[in-house]
């Protein structure tokens, strides 16, 4: 037993010293006014090496972080909607080649197909603000999408595209027969024991709901979740917003990301078949410039990185995830092993994608400079 204990001595030193290294990166942009608190996350195939606390929920400083804080994750919903739509393909109930039109009729003269739509390379025409808040359903949301003029031919370019993320939901529904809130739910949620993340949260979630901050002249104040349009995140009165409407905490979205892992299986069971998970994860844009940084591809529903450089150059070619609005962020490696969650709620980052958090922690998480 003595000798054991003196085996594993320096793993774990090496393991405090990694937990210290990410703690003051994360201080120092707490410091430097960026956000008043994070939760960070390592995950690899055999679960979460690290699970790191740091600072405060609000700008006020008066409500602590907790493990558990649930966070607005915004657009990183959109891998949780390409990984229902690519079930629904492994069940044979559709197909990513399968025209938009099919499944929704107010499409039928259109070209789009879902692989468009995953891609980002459909051209598909956005709602306006005050359209999307007379939204109450999915369903509502076809009408006012078919009514768009594109923006150019599917896929002559790639054009980050919010209306047909919500229209794979609500395609999802139709094939389904169920709610897109019920399929993930059934499919993903709870096998996943994923607890916490939610469209629409109860009542005994919001003491744990982190408020977002803005800065304002270098200063942090407390903003409001834009996608709920000043709607409560508990009111049920409106869409489960494929493109970017669920609240998460960190441990909840580390089993999603410990599942695409592992080639979408977990403990188990296989959410994705490895066909769907290589078309997944793989550059389906060819030639085309996608994403917000340089050096990327995008696969369905995720960004692939291709050309490792800035932000991701302590990545591997072929790290693929996503990123939300107010900086929250999940990056699988497969190729080391890893994923990389940083968990935060600031809303005016120039670029969440690019913001100096993101960059603190993924060089102090893979100890590089």
């Amino acid at each position: 037993m003595i000798r054991t204990l003196l085996l594993l001595l320096p793993l774990l030193s090496q393991a405090g010293q990694h937990d210290q290294q990410i703690a003051a990166a994360m201080q120092k942009m707490i410091d430097q006014n960026e956000v008043p608190g994070a939760v960070t996350v390592i995950v690899t195939p055999k679960g979460i090496s690290h699970l790191g606390v740091l600072g405060y929920a609000n700008s006020g400083k008066s409500k602590r972080l907790q493990k558990n804080s649930i966070f607005w994750i915004a657009s990183m919903t959109k891998p949780i909607t390409a990984v229902s739509v690519l079930m629904l393909q492994d069940q044979g109930k559709l197909s990513i080649d399968d025209r938009l039109g099919k499944f929704l009729p107010e499409f039928a003269a259109s070209n789009v197909t879902l692989k468009h739509m995953l891609t980002h390379t459909s051209g598909m025409g956005e709602a306006t603000t005050e359209e999307l808040k007379s939204a109450k359903t999915l369903a509502d949301l076809v009408p006012i999408y078919a009514k768009k003029p594109t923006f150019f031919a599917p896929g002559a370019q790639w054009k980050y595209c919010q209306a047909g993320i919500n229209m794979l939901g609500r395609v999802v529904e139709v094939v389904s027969g169920q709610s897109l809130e019920a399929f993930m739910q059934d499919r993903i949620f709870q096998p996943l024991r994923m607890k916490d993340t939610k469209f629409y949260l109860t009542e005994k979630h919001l003491p744990r709901l982190v408020t977002p901050v803005r800065n304002e002249d270098g200063k942090l104040v407390d903003t409001t979740v834009s996608i709920l349009n000043g709607q409560a995140p508990t009111d049920r009165n409106r869409y489960p917003a494929a493109n970017g409407g669920l609240f998460s905490t960190g441990p909840d979205y580390a089993r999603f990301a410990r599942m695409l892992l592992r080639g979408g299986e977990l403990n188990g069971k296989r959410y994705l078949s490895e066909k769907s998970f290589a078309l997944m994860t793989s550059s389906q844009t060819g030639a085309l410039k996608a994403g917000f940084i340089p050096g990327h591809a995008w696969g369905l529903g995720v960004g692939i990185v291709v050309d490792p450089q800035g932000q991701t150059a302590m990545s591997k070619p072929g790290t693929f995830g996503h990123g939300g609005a107010y900086g929250t962020q999940a990056w699988i490696d497969p190729k080391s092993g890893i994923a990389l969650m940083l968990m935060v709620q600031r809303a005016n980052f120039k670029n969440s994608d690019d913001s100096p958090v993101r960059l603190a922690f993924q060089q102090a998480a893979t100890g590089t400079r």
